[in-house]
């Protein structure tokens, strides 16, 4: 399965590499080509991104063996969530994940579960030894690229969002979410802090 996955990706990004090397020629019709891409490459997903709060500063103080214990605590927690609501997990760098949903409720419920899961394992555990999450949703048109990457505007907002905005154990997302999440019956609330390209976000209240 890895085996078959590393082609498709592989295909999938030597296809983009020579539409964009394409782009860049004199004369292109670079509306032509782009149209090509999302044709190819265009899909309407719900990405997630999460990030471990003080994850940086507890390696400095508590060392490597700390880094790779949290790594490996919030992959056993938190991934089988993931698939328990059809999540795709992209890529694990570090103390983040990129993650992407087909729809804005199960993103939502998926992230809900998350830290309400983290709630209940960090009762009993010492200050260092707690994961604290940070997530950011967004959700529309992006390019995704085999089951390696996506790339869009929604992708760098939830990145945004997620790895820079929100605290410990916060949600926070997109306008576009929150258009989309309003049969869902969750409550929400605005942020000030607005990231660049989205024309508003919100804290999900769970």
């Amino acid at each position: 399965m890895a085996f078959k996955r590393s082609i498709f990706a592989s295909a999938s990004e030597d296809r983009l590499e020579n539409l964009v090397l394409e782009r860049l020629k004199p004369g292109a019709d670079k509306e032509k080509i782009d149209a090509r891409i999302w044709d190819l490459f265009g899909e309407v997903w719900c990405i997630m991104f999460t990030d471990l709060s003080g994850f940086s500063r507890g390696v400095e103080k508590f060392g490597i063996i700390h880094f790779l214990q949290t790594i490996h605590e919030s992959e056993r927690v938190l991934v089988p969530i993931i698939e328990d609501h059809d999540g795709i997990l992209l890529k694990s760098e570090g103390d983040s994940f990129l993650v992407i949903f087909r729809n804005v409720g199960k993103g939502l419920q998926a992230a809900i579960r998350m830290q309400k899961e983290l709630l209940e394992y960090n009762k009993d555990k010492i200050p260092e030894e707690k994961i604290l999450l940070c997530v950011g949703l967004g959700y529309g048109k992006v390019l995704k690229i085999g089951d390696s990457d996506v790339f869009g505007s929604e992708v760098n907002t939830a990145s945004k969002l997620g790895e820079d905005t929100a605290e410990a154990g916060e949600i926070l997302i997109t306008q576009t979410v929150f258009d989309n999440a309003q049969e869902t019956g969750l409550k929400f609330e605005a942020i000030k802090d607005v990231p660049a390209g989205t024309k508003g976000a919100f804290r999900v209240l769970y």
